[in-house]
């Protein structure tokens, strides 16, 4: 018996996944992941799904999420940045440990920059976004995807029909730029 050191890679693993999707009646599972605090909004998704690299059947590991989550997280990450030219010292509430303090005013007005900095980005369209699919070949677990689509919600019938044209070498993404605003308005 091969020792893989992907196990991602191994007939054993992929056998297992197989039988759980049989069970299921689906062609992926969906992964718990603490480490995605949006998984339970509709626009992200963390799954495992079996296709083929290099004519080998391999566990594909994806994340997919919606264009808009991806916008409105690159326009997030930017306006920290910005925050951070005026107030270097400065941590955001996700990154904060747990002794962190802030003087409450100054924390306003922070908030109130980094408001201004996010619809400032939104009514510019300084930020533009494209569906696109990044590919990990050096996962730990399989073959990692990054899936970005310009769809809604990402659904079942999303996941199922990407799967299909996925692993039948037919998918086509949109290379149109787009931009989003908070008020849900597609630019």
């Amino acid at each position: 018996m091969a020792a893989y050191k992907n196990q991602g890679y191994d007939p054993e693993e992929i056998a297992g996944l197989k039988e759980e999707l049989q069970q299921e009646g689906r062609s992926f599972v969906e992964v718990e992941d603490d480490e995605l605090d949006v998984l339970d909004s509709g626009e992200c998704v963390h799954i495992q799904f079996i296709g083929s690299y290099k004519g080998n059947e391999v566990i594909y590991d994806a994340v997919m999420y919606t264009l808009r989550l991806h916008h409105s997280s690159l326009v997030y990450e930017m306006a920290i940045d910005k925050v951070k030219k005026s107030f270097p010292k400065y941590i955001p509430p996700e990154d904060r440990k747990p002794n962190y303090t802030i003087d409450p005013e100054e924390e306003e007005e922070i908030e109130l920059m980094l408001t201004e900095f996010i619809e400032e980005m939104e009514e510019t369209e300084a930020v533009k976004v494209q569906e696109h699919i990044e590919v990990d070949h050096d996962f730990e677990y399989g073959i990692g995807l990054d899936v970005c689509l310009n769809v809604e919600e990402i659904t079942d019938e999303v996941i199922e029909e990407f799967i299909h044209d996925f692993n039948a070498n037919n998918l086509k993404l949109d290379n149109t730029l787009y931009s989003f605003s908070s008020d849900g308005q597609e630019e």
